[in-house]
């Protein structure tokens, strides 16, 4: 049975929207972003036209063939795991970045963007969860890392991202949820300057809901949206 692609966009607005009520947030503080990591351009292109805004990507070589053949029709966001000697591919691909997690990385992508006279939106990937199996800055080295960055001229640092670690249950998921809250509002209250820790990416298929309660502006939806894909 094909996926009912502008179905699912839709249901997943409405559970987004009883969840914002629920914690008494304005449905236009948390966006909608569809994981097309694996899937066909044409089945994008219907998640586009159901008013979907970001589609985030998650391996470079992937990106490269993709992105050129649907456009700059909405944001790129870069969610995967970056090397840096993949930088030289993603700067003029993306236009958000939510996988910084160490000091070289950001220089090269600030260096990178120089280069090509462009301002990148970052996100700090925190590993909250302490897995090894995890990509992400330590939670306790993270403040120092939003302090390196906030000196590159070229790299907006907008926020912080996060993966807790896999469950069936999405009550499972809030606790690292909150721990990531936490932190962004301590960087906050550090009050560096030219740093706005506006944005909150976390939160998947099976947990957004949970992620939305706990301050969430952006999260990250691929499953519920395209049905279950292909390995990669």
């Amino acid at each position: 049975m094909e996926t009912d692609i502008s179905s699912n966009v839709s249901l997943i607005r409405q559970r987004m929207e009883v969840a914002c009520s629920r914690c008494g947030r304005d449905p236009r503080s948390v966006r909608l972003m569809a994981v097309s990591k694996t899937v066909a351009p044409e089945r994008i292109r219907q998640a586009l036209d159901a008013g979907v805004t970001l589609l985030g990507e998650n391996y470079v070589q992937e990106a490269r063939e993709k992105i050129p053949a649907i456009g700059h029709v909405a944001e790129w966001h870069m969610i995967g795991h970056l090397q840096t000697n993949k930088v030289k591919y993603v700067v003029n691909l993306f236009d958000w970045i939510h996988s910084v997690d160490r000091l070289e990385l950001a220089r090269e992508l600030d260096r990178r963007a120089g280069q090509n006279n462009r301002r990148l939106n970052v996100l700090i990937e925190v590993n909250v969860s302490g897995e090894e199996s995890k990509s992400g800055i330590e939670a306790t080295q993270a403040l120092e890392l939003v302090r390196q960055v906030s000196l590159l001229p070229h790299i907006n640092l907008c926020g912080l991202m996060t993966m807790p670690p896999y469950s069936d249950h999405p009550e499972n998921s809030r606790p690292y949820f909150q721990a990531l809250r936490k932190l962004r509002d301590d960087i906050s209250a550090a009050d560096i300057p030219g740093i706005r820790m506006d944005e909150l990416s976390m939160g998947m298929t099976d947990d957004f809901e949970v992620a939305i309660e706990e301050g969430a502006t952006i999260i990250r939806v691929g499953r519920a949206i395209f049905g279950n894909r292909m390995n990669k």
